[in-house]
């Protein structure tokens, strides 16, 4: 189900969007398959560790963090994968590993890969493995302020 927290955000911010419900996945380029939505349209999110801060990577589902690239683009001392544990209290209204990609609204810095700016839409799991959000991209851009980076390769 959309969070309350994600939820109030559009609601409050008079943002159109769309809940799409899907079958069970839990990864994007599944979540990609079974909503019928390409991958470079649906985003990711990576919890990262950026100089033992938690932060946010959303990237393309098509696509993979590169942390050398995330650690010149962030100018970080260390760049690392967060662990599940390090991340799973930090989003109670979630299921693990299914967070939406506001990151500004749990307290943490966004970095979103620059070729998800390329698209109209983005679509973005609302906080379980059975439900996406879909929005224009214009709008999730104004509502996170994040932060615009070169950090992914196609995998």
């Amino acid at each position: 189900m959309l969070t309350g927290k994600l939820k109030g955000l559009l609601d409050t911010n008079s943002i159109k969007y769309v809940v799409i419900t899907h079958s069970p996945a839990y990864t994007a380029n599944e979540i990609a398959q079974t909503s019928h939505i390409p991958g470079k349209e649906v985003a990711k999110t990576v919890m990262v560790k950026i100089d033992d801060r938690m932060a946010m990577v959303v990237l393309p589902a098509s696509c993979k963090v590169d942390f050398l690239l995330l650690k010149e683009a962030t100018g970080a001392q260390s760049v690392i994968l967060a662990s599940e544990t390090e991340f799973r209290d930090m989003f109670p209204e979630c299921e693990l590993g299914a967070m939406p990609p506001f990151g500004n609204i749990y307290g943490m810095d966004v970095f979103v890969a620059d070729t998800l700016a390329n698209d109209e839409e983005i679509a973005f799991n609302a906080g379980s493995h059975i439900e996406l959000v879909k929005m224009a991209y214009k709008d999730f851009e104004a509502l996170v302020h994040p932060k615009l980076i070169k950090c992914t390769v196609v995998h």
